[in-house]
């Protein structure tokens, strides 16, 4: 048998988690304050209502932010536990540092002093792309940068709505409420929610890419005679399930068993390395999935329906 797993403590991965977490913060912030605010762009959540009313009234942006997302907190940990909303706590008060860190940072140099107005649909681009794998990252690391996160989940709590169809929808809002903003130049405000939309769209697909290409499942069959090491080692290392399968060759009619497991993508190379130390004459097949629901994978969302008896199930047979 080969050497057993010490598996890291829980602490550890916290502080990685977080850490991970202020990265990502860190990049949605710089993306804000050097490419869409110096163009005055318009993006989704709370940070787009914080950008309306710096560019109508000029309070900073990170104080709106801030001050909304407290409310919201509070009515959250009522709602939803304080568990729930202890990384998304951290968040808010991390971002609302970072936004403001960021804004004196780049005051004087930004995209708009680099590279004029003429680049506007670029400058666009780029940021939205970077705002949404901030965001991803966070998402990620089961963390969140607070706003419309929280009142998607509280949605989500009692009504059979997506987290992404809700935040669409208050975001679509925000980003329209842009109209309101320079009232006199109706050519101006709409341009700026035109760009609003395109951040949208871009910052949304940025993040379906990142969490998508994260949660890629992908499935194995492992046939090795070592296939209790293996599996031990699945188990122990890569936190994942293992199900032995009977199997008999059907030439040398030998008797044996096949390993099968799910895993993310980007566990593949660690699943092959695990693979390839212990038994490197192993015979593995590796498929994608499309998508995996249940226990230790993404949670199951269905609406529930009514489901009859066996009894009247079978009186319906019967009938037909």
């Amino acid at each position: 048998m080969a050497k057993r797993f010490i598996p890291k403590t829980n602490i550890a991965n916290e502080i990685k988690s977080y850490f991970i977490i202020t990265l990502g913060l860190a990049i949605y912030a710089i993306a804000w304050n050097f490419f869409m605010s110096p163009y005055q762009f318009l993006v989704g959540g709370m940070t787009g209502v914080g950008a309306i009313i710096q560019y109508t009234v000029g309070i900073p942006i990170q104080y709106t932010y801030f001050s909304i997302n407290i409310i919201l907190i509070s009515v959250a940990i009522k709602i939803l536990g304080f568990r729930f909303c202890i990384k998304t706590i951290y968040a808010i008060f991390t971002l609302t540092i970072l936004l403001g860190i960021t804004q004196e940072l780049f005051k004087d140099q930004n995209a708009l002093t680099i590279l004029g107005d003429s680049k506007q649909l670029e400058v666009c681009l780029v940021g939205s792309i970077f705002i949404g794998i901030g965001i991803a990252i966070c998402f990620l690391n089961n963390g969140s940068t607070g706003g419309v996160d929280i009142i998607a989940a509280i949605v989500n709590k009692y009504k059979d709505v997506s987290f992404g169809r809700v935040m669409l929808y208050i975001d679509t809002f925000i980003i329209t409420s842009g109209l309101l903003i320079n009232t006199s130049d109706l050519s101006e405000s709409l341009t700026r929610v035109f760009y609003g939309y395109i951040n949208l769209v871009i910052v949304n697909a940025s993040i379906d890419y990142m969490i998508n290409s994260n949660r890629q499942m992908v499935q194995f069959f492992i046939f090795s005679s070592k296939y209790e090491d293996i599996a031990y080692y699945i188990t122990r290392t890569m936190r994942r399930g293992v199900t032995l399968l009977d199997s008999v060759g059907f030439y040398s009619k030998q008797e044996g068993k096949v390993i099968t497991t799910l895993a993310r993508a980007n566990q593949t190379n660690e699943m092959f390395s695990i693979v390839k130390q212990i038994d490197p004459d192993a015979i593995i097949s590796q498929s994608k999935v499309t998508s995996v629901y249940g226990k230790g994978f993404d949670k199951i969302k269905a609406k529930d329906l009514k489901l009859k008896s066996k009894e009247e199930l079978e009186k319906t047979h019967k009938k037909l």
